[in-house]
C-alpha cells in the first residue's frame, strides 16, 4: 500500500440524516474530512491533474451525497462516502470522517464524529 495521500478536511454539507423525524424535516450542517491513500508518484512526474485525483472534482461527489438520500446514522453515511472515494481504482484505501456538529446531545459536547476506513480488497 503507498504511503502517499491527499487530505479533504472540513467539508461542510447540509443533509438530513438522523434516526429522529426532526433531524430529517430540518436538517443541519456536517462535515467530512478524506484522507486517500494512493500512489501519487505518476502526477508528480507528469505534473497533470488526469494522473490523480481531482480533489475538486470529489469534493462535489461527496457533497452529493451528503446531501442526497437520508440516512438513519452517520455509520452509514461514512460508509457511503469511503465507496464514492474507491470508486477511483488509483485510490488503495479511504479514511472518511463525518462530524455532527448539531447532533441531537441534550448536554453541552464539541463533536460527533464517526470514522470508517475502507480499502481495496485483494
Amino acid at each position: 500500500m503507498s504511503t502517499d495521500r491527499i487530505a479533504l478536511t472540513g467539508l461542510r454539507a447540509f443533509g438530513r440524516h438522523g434516526v429522529y423525524d426532526f433531524e430529517r424535516r430540518d436538517g443541519q450542517d456536517f462535515v467530512v474530512d478524506v484522507v486517500l491513500e494512493l500512489d501519487l508518484g505518476p502526477a508528480a512526474r507528469t505534473d497533470d491533474v488526469a494522473d490523480t485525483v481531482h480533489y475538486g472534482e470529489l469534493a462535489e461527489r461527496l457533497v452529493a451525497i451528503v446531501s442526497g438520500e437520508p440516512v438513519n446514522l452517520i455509520e452509514t453515511l461514512a460508509d457511503r462516502l469511503a465507496s464514492a472515494c474507491l470508486a477511483d481504482p488509483r485510490v488503495a484505501a479511504a479514511t472518511v470522517t463525518v462530524h455532527k456538529p448539531r447532533a441531537p446531545i441534550p448536554h453541552e459536547f464539541a463533536d460527533v464524529a464517526v470514522t470508517v476506513t475502507r480499502g481495496r480488497r485483494p
